[in-house]
């Protein structure tokens, strides 16, 4: 088997109402970078887009017709859970857990402006 080498052998693929934006949050939040070319419809919506955070993808589309939205609850691990909670405030999403100390680390949830639940947990050393 030859995954490819930005992939992983389960990765999420949201199907989302303004895919170019969640690219752009998710840039601005956790530091993720587009990973691959755009493919676009001929309306001007993402057809498929995928972006890494720290080594792991998540494929992206625009919703239409026959595929409607579908998101995620998504468990990510950054370095400073306080300061990605504050980005990610910033940038339009809504807290569902204020941050707290966990026996698992500093942690937090939100869910973004594209409806998907984000866990955000940063290791404590």
């Amino acid at each position: 088997m030859n995954i490819p080498a930005e992939h992983q052998t389960i990765m999420p693929y949201l199907i989302l109402k303004g895919a170019s934006k969640f690219i752009d949050f998710t840039k601005n939040v956790f530091g993720a970078s587009e990973t691959n070319t755009k493919s676009i419809r001929d309306d001007g919506s993402i057809m498929h887009a995928e972006i890494t955070l720290n080594g792991s993808t998540i494929m992206i589309t625009d919703e239409i017709t026959d595929w409607g939205k579908q998101t995620a609850n998504l468990f990510v691990y950054v370095p400073n859970a306080d300061e990605t909670y504050k980005k990610a405030i910033e940038h339009g999403a809504s807290s569902l857990m204020g941050l707290s100390d966990q026996d698992y680390g500093r942690t937090c949830g939100v869910t973004d402006p594209f409806g998907n639940v984000w866990w955000i947990t940063s290791v404590q050393e």
